[in-house]
């Protein structure tokens, strides 16, 4: 599967494009010209990585890198400077670097955010959930999911074939015994359906069991 990429950049003759490079190597990679289209992209492209060039748009990038965290808070962020700009201590990308630097080294930089830690995969028939990248995957459907959403799936998937109560779903999940809210759990369980049903109205991994709760079947 290719990792995908993000990159907001601007064509300029004096700052280097990195784009031709990322794709020689495999990389699937979206381009956007402003930090509002990147936004808009996150859910229709659903990137592993934004790659922020900075130095192409004449700015020192941190208010699309808030832009980007405030949509996607696990989003990793590769934010690329010029000299002119300072780099100080704000959490504003996972990677900050400073030209000049070669391809090479970028991809190097990137590779640890995209390729998942092995022990961070769950895996339960087609289904297979990354804790690390919150992502799953279920045949020809890719989903990022919330931390949340990834953590009920978690459940779920340990306990395959088993009824897990919705009492036992809110305490590990929502960290609480009350479940008078059951809309909320009922709507979490309608988003998961979507990232891994391909007919999410008619269930055939995450069923509905009347008067207990719910239960993944592979």
């Amino acid at each position: 599967m290719q990792a995908r990429i993000l990159c907001i950049e601007r064509k300029r003759a004096e700052s280097p494009s990195f784009i031709p490079g990322l794709r020689k190597k495999g990389f699937l990679v979206e381009t956007v010209t402003t930090g509002a289209e990147a936004v808009l992209c996150l859910s229709q492209f659903k990137p592993d990585l934004v790659i922020v060039n900075a130095a192409s748009l004449r700015t020192n990038g941190k208010r699309i890198c808030k832009a980007l965290r405030e949509s996607l808070s696990n989003l990793p962020i590769v934010l690329i400077i010029d000299s002119i700009h300072n780099s100080n201590e704000e959490d504003c990308a996972n990677v900050i670097l400073k030209l000049p630097f070669t391809a090479r080294k970028l991809v190097n930089r990137i590779t640890p955010f995209l390729h998942g830690n092995p022990d961070s995969i769950i895996k339960a028939g087609l289904i297979q959930l990354d804790m690390d990248r919150k992502t799953v995957n279920c045949g020809e459907l890719e989903t990022r999911l919330t931390p949340r959403l990834a953590n009920l799936l978690k459940i779920l998937m340990e306990h395959q074939g088993e009824a897990v109560t919705r009492e036992t779903l809110f305490t590990v999940v929502w960290k609480t015994s009350y479940t008078g809210d059951t809309r909320t759990l009922d709507v979490h369980i309608s988003w998961l359906r979507h990232a891994i049903e391909k007919d999410p109205r008619r269930p055939v991994f995450l069923k509905t069991i009347r008067g207990v709760g719910y239960r993944l079947d592979i």
